[in-house]
């Protein structure tokens, strides 16, 4: 399940297992959620990799449950799939901010404990139809944005709202980056900083300067892409009109700037290991890099998310924690947003009070090691009118299987097919492992929708 960048020992500081290091009992924790980065775009963050990558673990196969904003930041927070936590969607009913029990999450579980606790960007979709004045309980410091965007914006700061314009100071990016850094920089340890940024969501807007990076990029390689042959695929899929020449310039332009909004969010991870170690506590703090879903950019007709496609639910995660002594490392075991809240809790010695997932301490103390689990849930509620019909599913490390409201499947062998293009649910040799996945998706989802069925 592991393997080791290619790096010299000078260059990591360390390698694995070579030096004495003691994880602290309450360990610092910084929380950085991107808004729909997909999982293969971390070529284009050099200080992620080398600051975070290079001395922490690299998780190459993590997912999300619910490939939605809300939903998995829902998850996030309180280690639990949309069908413990309720919330389902971006908004009522059956999801949005309020439908977010927000009474016990990782913030409250870490304030009770003595931890100083703050969140600086995003919170929950629909926060920006209340007047900012609401902070919700577990959080010490609050710098929230009412109305998410690059300019342009309102921030809740601690309850009294701030609007902020269209000038180079007002990147949304630099201002939370600078709350950020003050938190950090100041007062008792130990804290729990949460950075949710705004980028790379669309229309992706780049800092000022980083406007002309990435003239040549184009959109990742896949064979997946305007997949010309959707037969196999559920009628939602065969619907969709094919990509055309003037939608892939589009999403083209659109993918580029959105790596171009990245590169902030890459500077304010430097930011915060340059602060971190002025301080002297960087040895002592978990830093978390990921985020809240994927984006799909053509792929099988679909340029959006919800789908329970690979691109959709993959997401990058990388985790450092100096004090465990591991480097370089890259795990490819079946991990998700829920098991954020559960190690956090671990790490720091908290209860995690009923979450779903599992803490990934075992893989972060040894990266060969793999999580005792069968797999992740896959789950949707569709809205009225939604192109994507509800649906349950389960993501193991080599199979994906959904089943739709529809009554349509689709199983995919992600180790011979990972561009999903061949949809085996109906191959005969297939078909023992169908069902198993079958009765395992049966018991671990429930949709609460009437229009469900699993038939038989």
């Amino acid at each position: 399940m592991c393997t080791l960048f290619a790096l010299t020992v000078a260059h990591v500081g360390f390698a694995p297992g070579t030096r004495e290091a003691t994880a602290a009992e309450r360990p610092n924790v910084v929380l950085i959620v991107t808004d729909d980065q997909r999982a293969d775009s971390l070529w284009g963050m050099p200080k992620v990799r080398k600051l975070l990558g290079a001395r922490g673990v690299t998780f190459t196969n993590a997912v999300v449950s619910n490939p939605l904003c809300c939903p998995s930041r829902a998850a996030i927070l309180t280690g639990t799939y949309s069908h413990t936590n309720g919330v389902w969607r971006n908004a009522p009913p059956d999801g949005g901010f309020e439908d977010f029990d927000d009474r016990s999450t990782i913030a409250t579980w870490l304030d009770r404990d003595g931890y100083r606790t703050g969140l600086f960007g995003k919170y929950m979709n629909g926060y920006r139809r209340t007047d900012g004045a609401y902070v919700p309980p577990g959080w010490d410091r609050w710098f929230v944005f009412r109305n998410s965007r690059y300019y342009d914006y309102s921030i809740s700061d601690e309850g009294d709202l701030v609007d902020f314009g269209d000038d180079e100071r007002d990147y949304s990016n630099r201002v939370l980056t600078r709350e950020l850094l003050r938190f950090v920089e100041a007062g008792r340890q130990p804290f729990f900083a949460m950075f949710t940024p705004y980028a790379p969501h669309k229309p992706s807007i780049p800092a000022p300067g980083d406007e002309d990076a990435f003239p040549s990029v184009g959109l990742p390689p896949s064979l997946a892409f305007d997949e010309a042959d959707v037969s196999d695929k559920p009628t939602w899929v065969r619907s969709l009109r094919r990509i055309g020449s003037e939608k892939e310039t589009k999403l083209v332009e659109g993918h580029r700037d959105a790596q171009r909004s990245l590169l902030a969010v890459d500077r304010t991870v430097r930011a915060v290991v340059r602060t971190l170690e002025a301080r002297g506590v960087l040895q002592d703090t978990v830093i978390v890099f990921t985020s809240d879903n994927g984006l799909s950019l053509g792929e099988h007709r679909w340029a959006s998310k919800r789908a329970p496609y690979e691109e959709s639910i993959r997401v990058p995660l990388v985790i450092r924690y100096d004090a465990l002594g591991t480097a370089g490392a890259v795990n490819d075991a079946v991990v998700a947003n829920i098991d954020l809240a559960p190690t956090i809790a671990a790490l720091t010695g908290v209860s995690t009070q009923g979450a779903d997932g599992i803490s990934l301490e075992t893989i972060l103390r040894n990266p060969s090691s793999t999580p005792a689990r069968e797999g992740i849930v896959l789950e949707h509620l569709a809205k009225r009118n939604d192109v994507i019909p509800t649906y349950c599913g389960f993501r193991t490390a080599t199979y994906s299987y959904v089943r739709y409201a529809s009554g349509e499947e689709e199983l995919y062998d992600l180790a011979r097919d990972p561009d999903q293009l061949r949809n085996a649910a109906s191959v005969v040799s297939e078909r023992r492992t169908l069902e198993s996945l079958r009765r395992t998706t049966r018991t671990r989802c429930t949709p609460p929708d009437d229009t469900f069925s699993w038939g038989g």
